[in-house]
């Protein structure tokens, strides 16, 4: 069953979304050259912390860290380590908080340097996947148009989705019904009503193969060793249309 959430709560994760949305911001202003991932989970929890939240991933079902940190071609769910960024990298960093009873989630991919042409337009058509299908969140809508939307601009961009993970109602859990993978027909599923929120991820590879598991029993690779990318806001739905909850202020 799909949670309908008040507008008192609504208002609790819009605000959890500023904050998660400055702190996400913070840390790729410290994306650079010979960086670490363990150093940019380390600032994350500091800031998560100092605004009176808890990181959402750290000790869910047994995950390590306060982010998830993905390098080139792993798609989700890399653990932060010493491994230091490179030039003409990618780097997936997926980050979630818990704040007053309630989740936020949010993800996005950032250039290490100069990146080649092909790692360019995959970050573009990611990034733009996502708003094609935020674009789909109305009143009235299916829940499954938010999902042929993205799968449809990505084919026809010459890439392809990964169908083994997918975005995610969002609230009281961190995960909740319903799932929105990133591919499928128009017209399918719940209608869209207000006090729905959504946490839409496209993620999104430049091989056809599915991807697969590391030994980590986290980091999902694909299959070929191609690039990957992951961009994700969380959204609710209200009387008054469509709040983007992770956009962030100042």
């Amino acid at each position: 069953m799909i949670s309908l959430k008040t507008p008192s709560e609504i208002a609790i994760m819009r605000e959890n979304g500023r904050i998660l949305a400055l702190t996400l911001r913070a840390i790729c202003e410290e994306v650079t050259l010979g960086k670490s991932t363990a150093s940019l989970d380390h600032l994350a929890e500091a800031l998560i912390r100092k605004a009176g939240a808890k990181p959402a991933f750290k000790g869910y079902q047994g995950y390590p860290a306060t982010i998830c940190a993905s390098i080139n071609d792993e798609v989700v769910h890399g653990i932060p380590s010493e491994r230091l960024l490179k030039a003409g990298d990618i780097l997936s960093i997926d980050i979630g908080l818990f704040r007053e009873g309630l989740y936020m989630d949010m993800a996005t991919t950032v250039p290490i340097g100069d990146i080649d042409e092909a790692a360019d337009h995959l970050l573009r058509v990611t990034e733009e996947s996502l708003w094609q299908g935020i674009k789909r969140v109305t009143i009235g809508n299916r829940l499954s148009d938010i999902s042929h939307a993205i799968g449809s601009y990505v084919k026809s961009k010459g890439l392809h989705v990964v169908r083994e993970y997918v975005g995610h109602g969002i609230g009281r859990k961190l995960h909740e019904d319903p799932q929105i993978p990133n591919y499928g027909l128009p017209g399918q599923g719940p209608r869209l009503q207000p006090g729905m929120v959504f946490a839409i991820e496209p993620m999104v590879k430049t091989d056809p193969e599915p991807t697969r598991v590391l030994d980590d029993n986290w980091t999902v690779v694909t299959a070929t060793g191609g690039l990957a990318a992951h961009f994700e806001h969380t959204v609710a739905l209200t009387e008054r249309g469509i709040d983007i909850l992770t956009i962030g202020g100042e």
